[in-house]
């Protein structure tokens, strides 16, 4: 269902989230939107270390990682600076909580609207997606993205609309975008991770 291709970086960790009812019944804790401020006592926390080696990471296919096309991670850690990091659903927030700490960017798509077979690679020439209900796109040529059987749907830096998370969302498959210069911090910030979910009362699957 999920392969990888080679790449001499990237060292990521994907899996599978089933959550006990649709996102709509889930509302987050406050335990979990209180790890949405980036003073939040946790595990693990980001520097410039970490957001120069995923930038590295994103640039090796030849994608420029700044401007707008930025990790996701370094937004989080933007608009949690100035309070306006708030709560989105259950599965959103766990994701946001871990990218904002372990600097880390992650992608979560809805299994329900993705369609197998899922890989991991870079983009190619010409490949764009829309990001947003408003119609934006996107160029993700470069990039390494999660694929499905209807190409780019998700990646370090914007996930596509067509697989966003909604209200009746139950499964969910993510992808955390580690680097082999950060060894070790892909791991931590799962096993994290994990952790939030399951306190939720998720069963969570990592991918082979």
């Amino acid at each position: 269902m999920f392969t990888q291709d080679a790449h001499p970086l990237l060292e990521a960790v994907a899996f599978e989230t089933r959550f006990p009812a649709p996102l709509s019944q889930l509302p987050s804790p406050e335990w979990l939107v209180a790890l949405l401020k980036s003073d939040a006592p946790a595990p693990l926390s980001a520097d410039d270390a970490v957001r120069g080696a995923v930038r590295d990471l994103l640039r090796h296919g030849g994608y420029k990682p700044t401007g707008r096309g930025k990790p996701a991670s370094e937004y989080l850690v933007r608009a949690a600076g100035e309070g306006a990091l708030g709560s989105i659903n259950a599965a959103v927030d766990a994701c946001n909580a871990v990218s904002l700490h372990s600097g880390l960017p992650i992608s979560v798509v809805d299994l329900e609207r993705a369609r197998p077979p899922l890989r991991v690679g870079l983009a190619p020439e010409g490949a764009t997606y829309v990001f947003n209900a408003s119609g934006q796109s996107i160029d993700v040529e470069g990039l390494l993205c999660l694929f499905d059987a209807e190409g780019p749907c998700a990646n370090a830096v914007k996930d596509s609309q067509r697989t966003k998370t909604h209200e009746g969302t139950r499964r969910t498959f993510t992808v955390l975008w580690g680097t082999r210069a950060l060894p070790g911090r892909a791991e931590q910030a799962f096993s994290w991770y994990r952790e939030l979910l399951e306190r939720m009362g998720a069963v969570v699957e990592r991918a082979p």
